[in-house]
């Protein structure tokens, strides 16, 4: 056993446990009192929670509606045979009356969950055979003792259940026993938990104790206790995830020396002159606030966010104006070839009589023409870097990096990110996105930017109108292309693959490129793109696109990020259903970058159709079970209800959550295992709030009161200590 911490004793010398059981609670990362200790339950049997908790005879005397809990116990089981058909049948009865469980799948796997006498909480929506029998099909349920069936029956008691994992069920161990162990690790152990929270926060807060939360959040006596130990866990997730955003703002804040930038006022003023469009009064206002970071000796650390077509790279490359002004160089970072080939033929023309050199890194360059770049970048003569996650790469030398522009950053990993940085002498950077950012998510993984919003589109610009079809209309909608051909307009059909699958009964753009060219779009010119391509095929075929050499691009999301097409003004989006709500709004941002009225047009199955009943997207009003149901019509009702990608973002966050839509694994920041970025609003607030007076105050955290905030960080953030400093 362990002779300093009882909360580092190894399991195994826990009662019923041993060295044949450890090793498989180590499989699960249990491996210490403590780790076993922060074990939580998945869920608890309460009846105060529980929808209906009753016994058989109401179920029979009152009748039911929707789904119901009974407590009750097995009197017996048998398999039925049906011809080649197998039918499980589980009776099981309480005090009151007796009802029976079936099952016509995995016969033998439920069998063997149920044993004779036993109790089991089930769950599910019961019905009247027509002999009268009260039937539950498939339901769900969790074993329990007999203690805590009359327990929970005659007192009220909170069960909680745990996920047992096939490696300790593999040992004999299940529900109920793995219930006596952590119940005796609680009882024993449970006072050795020291806190990890400041005294002052707890008190100004109402927070509960961090050993009294962990043994709430095991076995609460009451509903209330249960609510309060999330709570504090929530908070605490929250307030060490703010000390990490709060410690790297305060260190580029106080520690890091930046470049003071000078502004050249008459040659900007001339930049701007000779622009063949107006800039915007919100472009203005960023334009502002960039150059205001950039006059500061402190590193500029802004987040720029503008909805697609708003004029965010415009406002960028004034920013890498005023670095080239100052003699230093300037990195564009992009996500992919194509676009970063767009930037660079755009930046090289609108730049073409100022004198300042712009060059394009990419991986599949020649030998020669690479090293003629490589060169240029580390003598100082090219000024503005265009590149790929080729600019990572060890031989790319720098001579003055000052400024770094990221686009679309939460599609570059953290360390990424950090190599670049770390090529220049704390350069200012500007991190770019067109993926419309939700307030609070804002606020928690970009806690430490400066954020400018760029919330106006060019005054020429109507609104996009957006349209869900069925498949059966294509016939109708491939007329309205044609009809609109002649009117100047060109436009994309998207597909979801490359390929046919057999897995996906997916439409694949090959196979209708070929067939839609030589019969319905026979009299049109129709040219093809796809991610399985050379960049320079690519290119290719987007520069003939943009010369109007032909008509219609059969496409896959290719095309999703940044190409700029001012005639390309219809996109149909086939299989739509199947794509994220970010990522059709990025596709639909293909289309409306001229004054011409634009159309998006959703294509979907006939039967997708008729068997979705959600048309209220406000989803305060919506239960999750029907938002979960409807997932793909609340997206595709969203596209056609919002142009504006915040309040897009919104509804994306409340139906994927934010890490799937931002990477928060990728971002140093650590996963939230209690808290919900957006059901817990405000409970965010009052950590960042606690979190941020903190470091403030006290930012190496050498106050006696913050010790334990010091040493929860060191032991359990070390690495998102490091990564946090990585913009």
């Amino acid at each position: 056993m362990s002779s300093g911490n009882p909360l580092s004793t190894p399991v195994q010398y826990l009662k019923s446990i041993g060295p044949k059981r450890a090793e498989s609670f180590s499989k699960i990362g249990i491996n210490t009192v403590r780790d076993l200790l922060y074990y939580f339950p998945t869920k608890y049997l309460d009846r105060t929670t529980i929808l209906n908790s009753l016994r058989i005879n109401q179920l029979v005397i009152n009748g039911f509606d929707g789904e119901v809990t009974v407590i009750a116990q097995v009197i017996d089981k048998e398999v039925i045979r049906y011809g080649k058909k197998q039918i499980l049948k589980v009776k099981m009865m309480d005090s009151t009356g007796g009802f029976e469980c079936v099952w016509f799948q995995g016969i033998q796997f439920f069998k063997n969950h149920f044993d004779k006498n036993e109790f089991y909480a089930v769950s599910g929506k019961p019905v009247l055979t027509r002999y009268g029998h009260l039937q539950f099909a498939h339901p769900d349920f969790d074993k329990l003792a007999e203690k805590e069936s009359k327990d929970f029956m005659n007192t009220g008691k909170i069960i909680p259940f745990y996920r047992v994992a096939k490696e300790l069920k593999s040992t004999n161990l299940g529900d109920i026993s793995l219930r006596r162990i952590i119940n005796f690790a609680v009882e024993n152990y449970a006072a050795n938990i020291e806190e990890s929270l400041p005294g002052e926060i707890i008190k100004e807060h109402s927070l509960l104790p961090l050993r009294d939360a962990v043994m709430n959040l095991h076995f609460p006596s009451e509903k209330e206790l249960l609510d309060k130990s999330i709570e504090r866990f929530k908070f605490e997730e929250f307030f060490y995830l703010e000390c990490l955003v709060a410690s790297k703002k305060n260190r580029i804040k106080h520690l890091a020396r930046g470049i003071p930038f000078h502004v050249h006022k008459k040659e900007l003023k001339d930049f701007l002159d000779s622009l063949p469009f107006e800039l915007t009064e919100a472009q203005l206002r960023v334009l502002q606030e960039i150059r205001e970071d950039m006059e500061t000796p402190r590193p500029m650390n802004r987040l720029l966010q503008g909805d697609v077509g708003s004029g965010k790279t415009i406002v960028a490359l004034i920013a890498m104006i005023i670095a080239a002004q100052n003699d230093f160089q300037s990195a564009l970072l992009v996500p992919t070839e194509i676009l970063a080939d767009q930037h660079y033929k755009k930046i090289s023309q609108m730049l073409e009589k100022w004198g300042i050199k712009v060059s394009l890194l990419l991986g599949g360059q020649k030998k020669s023409e690479r090293n003629r770049i490589l060169e240029s970048i580390s003598n100082g003569e090219s000024k503005i870097i265009v590149g790929t996650h080729a600019l990572f790469e060890e031989n790319v030398i720098f001579s003055k990096l000052g400024l770094i522009v990221i686009d679309e950053q939460h599609r570059f990993g953290v360390m990424q990110r950090g190599s670049l940085i770390q090529k220049g002498v704390t350069p200012d950077v500007l991190i770019m996105t067109a993926t419309p950012i939700p307030r609070t998510l804002s606020m928690t993984l970009y806690g430490d930017l400066d954020v400018s919003v760029i919330d106006q589109m060019p005054k020429d610009r109507k609104p996009i109108k957006t349209y869900l079809r069925s498949e059966e209309k294509l016939p109708q909608v491939y007329e309205f292309i044609k009809e609109k051909i002649k009117e100047g307009y060109q436009s994309i059909l998207v597909y979801p693959l490359v390929e046919e699958s057999e897995k996906l009964d997916l439409k694949a753009a090959e196979t209708h490129f070929e067939e839609l060219r030589s019969t319905v779009f026979s009299d049109c010119r129709v040219d093809m793109i796809h991610g399985k391509m050379k960049w320079r095929d690519k290119e290719e075929v987007m520069n003939r696109f943009a010369a109007k050499d032909f008509d219609i691009l059969v496409a896959t999301t290719v095309v999703e990020v940044g190409i700029d097409i001012p005639d390309a003004n219809i996109i149909v989006i086939n299989d739509s259903f199947r794509f994220g709500l970010s990522q059709l709004h990025q596709l639909r941002g293909r289309v409306g970058r001229s004054s011409k009225q634009a159309y998006c047009l959703l294509i979907t199955k006939n039967d997708f159709l008729s068997d979705s009943i959600i048309n209220n997207i406000n989803l305060d009003y919506l239960s999750q079970a029907q938002i979960d149901r409807h997932k793909s019509f609340i997206r595709l009702n969203a596209m056609i209800n919002y142009t504006s990608g915040f309040d897009l973002a919104e509804v994306d966050m409340k139906l994927r959550g934010p890490g799937d839509i931002f990477g928060i694994k990728q971002s140093g920041l650590p996963e939230l295992k209690f808290a919900d970025l957006v059901a817990d609003t405000d409970l965010l607030l009052k950590a960042k709030q606690a979190a941020f007076k903190i470091i403030e105050e006290d930012p190496r955290l050498m106050k006696e009161e913050h010790h334990s905030v010091k040493k929860h960080l060191t032991e359990n953030f070390s690495e998102s200590l490091k990564l946090s400093f990585i913009g």
